[in-house]
């Protein structure tokens, strides 16, 4: 298992393609694709025009965003999962997404892929000179609760953002 974060790339169309089909169509956190997701040329164009602009720090994000770095979780040459890191928190981040956001295709889950990309977006934090991250997941979502609280997450809270169209969520900082 070689894992690395990885910007997006027209060079794995069709290990992205096939992430993204794997997921049905829905959300996919960390991805920046919105939903309903269709995989197609323009839209991974599109994806990786936007990532580059969200993690240029040069230039001010639109008012709603933070810089983003944007990055496909990757075993050799096979796109495994998505994660979002995002540099500053604004008000919905505080709330519901925190810093990081990841998911893993479902036919990878379980071997290890999450806790990897999550120390690897750590990694990151700390070369922007962040002291603490906070990272979010649905109450429900053991395996998720459990990848966060083995890389030192502690539990803040469970938030109730089901007016925001969200599951109970579990909110946990990782000091680094």
């Amino acid at each position: 298992m070689t894992i690395a974060l990885i910007r997006p790339t027209t060079d794995l169309y069709d290990s992205w393609a096939a992430a993204v089909a794997e997921f049905g169509g829905g959300h996919i956190d960390g991805s920046g694709l919105q939903a309903p997701v269709i995989p197609g040329r323009v839209t991974l164009d599109q994806l990786i025009a936007d990532a580059a602009r969200l993690a240029d720090t040069s230039i001010a994000p639109p008012e709603d965003r933070v810089h983003n770095d944007l990055y496909w979780i990757v075993d050799d040459a096979e796109v495994i999962g998505f994660l979002s890191f995002r540099h500053d928190l604004n008000e919905w981040l505080r709330e519901a997404g925190g810093h990081i956001g990841y998911a893993v295709r479902e036919s990878r889950r379980r071997q290890g892929y999450a806790s990897k990309a999550l120390a690897l977006a750590l990694d990151r934090a700390r070369e922007i000179g962040l002291d603490r991250v906070l990272v979010t997941c649905d109450d429900d979502n053991v395996a998720s609760a459990r990848t966060i609280e083995g890389a030192g997450g502690v539990l803040q809270d469970v938030s109730d953002q089901t007016e925001r169209g969200h599951a109970l969520l579990r909110r946990y900082w990782i000091t680094l």
